[in-house]
């Protein structure tokens, strides 16, 4: 049947968005920040191997806890700058083997932590900051005026919390999210650089607020690049990189690297003639913007950045196609505003047509794909966030059919498959269990200790090949 019986749901908009999973027991607008910074006395080094990407450090002081750790290729025979990742499965070697390269670039140390992850709430996330940088700042010999956070979706709001309540984290690197929910635009003591894929269902949401960052003092520029929502390519990374040492250097950190700022300033105005060639003025809008925030106070080539800025809002071309872009985003609100209405009661067939619909109007480079493909993220992180708290509540009969759209929705993603799993464990389909965990597995599950002590898979222990699965997960 098509018809539903209505489901009492809880479904702010933020519930999507709040990738921890809980909401912040405290409030982050009126915690006094805590400087953890550990006196250089009693600070220990150890060595590490350069140039490789040690998976797993134990935290000396609690063993429960580790991180990944990359030294660049230079070694850690100085105090350098040091940028700690979280990500948002608890994969702290994933970003470190996506940006190592940057590391060796910029000189730069890289930790990620493998415990900090969705569902935390926000004590945990801080334990967890806690021991991570206390370990961290003992063993390796850190720049304490170059501390960063950087994270992706979840992650993302795990760094922003740590940087408004720590005063040692400088700047903070949001990919994928923004700051944590209901934190308003504010005068940050900390540089904020937003990163977002064209078709993350987050990108509207970063571009609100970077818009509403334009009216504060914080120093802020926002990256967008061609993908979905995911950890952002390496050169888009680059660019938020060099943010840092730009920043350094105006803070007279570190000295002013001429060659570096004629080098960032000739490609930015080869990017910019390009988009101005190709017609695409609101991109070429949108790297000036981020080229004035970027060379502030550094040059006094910033006169020709904020010229043609003028001269690219100045043009009837622009103003239509900026006017397009946000009736896009209009549009887009309005069909998310539908969908929240139909998750009380909407079928198999409505959903079944809107997901088919979608996937197909989502397919291309153009302007409305990127809001197809956003509009798809959504449901899939809807689907998700419903599908999760009707399990946890034993609903399994409504987790079923949300579960089934999350597959649907988003059929290569990893989580959707496991929760499959668990409801047909909760069935004892033992067949259709061990099918699901496999599907998980090959498209990228990893975590053997959730899947071993998950309960309703200690139940079939003796019918789940455990050992089978965890030979085929990806290290």
């Amino acid at each position: 049947m098509n018809v539903r019986k209505p489901i009492k749901l809880l479904l702010p908009v933020f519930c999507f968005m709040a990738c921890t999973g809980k909401k912040p027991t405290t409030d982050t607008g009126n915690i006094d920040t805590v400087n953890t910074i550990v006196p250089a006395t009693t600070i220990v080094h150890d060595t590490f191997a350069p140039g490789k990407v040690i998976a797993q450090v134990f935290c000396k002081n609690d063993a429960a806890q580790s991180y990944s750790l990359y030294i660049p290729v230079k070694g850690n025979n100085e105090a350098l700058p040091v940028i700690y990742f979280f990500d948002p499965h608890a994969d702290g070697a994933l970003p470190l083997n996506k940006y190592k390269a940057l590391a060796d670039k910029y000189n730069f140390i890289l930790v990620g932590s493998n415990n900090s992850k969705n569902g935390n709430d926000w004590p945990t996330a801080e334990n967890i900051w806690r021991s991570l940088f206390d370990d961290t700042q003992k063993r390796l010999e850190i720049n304490s005026n170059r501390i960063y956070a950087c994270g992706f979706s979840g992650g993302a709001k795990v760094a922003g919390h740590i940087a408004l309540n720590y005063s040692e984290v400088k700047a903070v690197i949001a990919n994928g999210a923004g700051l944590p929910d209901e934190t308003p635009p504010g005068n940050f003591n900390f540089t904020f650089t937003a990163i977002a894929g064209e078709g993350d269902m987050n990108m509207t949401d970063l571009v609100a607020f970077s818009s509403e960052l334009d009216k504060t003092k914080t120093k802020h520029r926002i990256l967008l690049f061609d993908g979905k929502h995911e950890w952002a390519p390496e050169s888009t990374m680059n660019i938020a990189f060099a943010g840092l040492q730009l920043d350094a250097m105006r803070g007279k950190i570190i000295p002013a690297d001429n060659i570096f700022i004629n080098d960032f300033i000739a490609k930015s105005k080869q990017q910019i003639n390009a988009y101005t060639a190709a017609n695409k003025l609101v991109k070429a809008e949108q790297e000036c913007k981020l080229s004035l925030s970027m060379l502030d106070g550094l040059t006094t080539e910033r006169t020709w950045f904020k010229e043609k800025d003028a001269s690219v809002t100045n043009n009837p071309a622009y103003k239509k196609q900026w006017q397009t872009e946000r009736n896009l985003f209009t549009t887009e609100q309005n069909i998310k505003a539908g969908y929240m209405q139909q998750f009380q009661g909407g079928g198999m067939s409505y959903w079944s047509k809107t997901i088919n619909d979608l996937q197909t109007k989502a397919k291309g480079t153009s302007a409305e794909a990127a809001m197809y493909q956003r509009l798809l993220a959504y449901l899939s992180l809807a689907f998700y966030s419903i599908s999760n708290r009707l399990i946890a509540s034993n609903q399994n009969n409504d987790a079923q059919h949300f579960v089934e759209l999350y597959k649907m929705a988003d059929a290569t993603n990893s989580e959707a498959w496991y929760f499959s799993a668990i409801l047909n464990a909760r069935s004892n389909n033992v067949k259709a269990t061990k099918d699901d965990l496999l599907k998980a597995v090959d498209l990228g599950f990893n975590d053997k200790n959730r899947m071993i002590q998950q309960p309703e898979f200690m139940n079939l222990a003796a019918q789940i090949n455990f050992a089978m699965l965890e030979s085929k997960m990806k290290k």
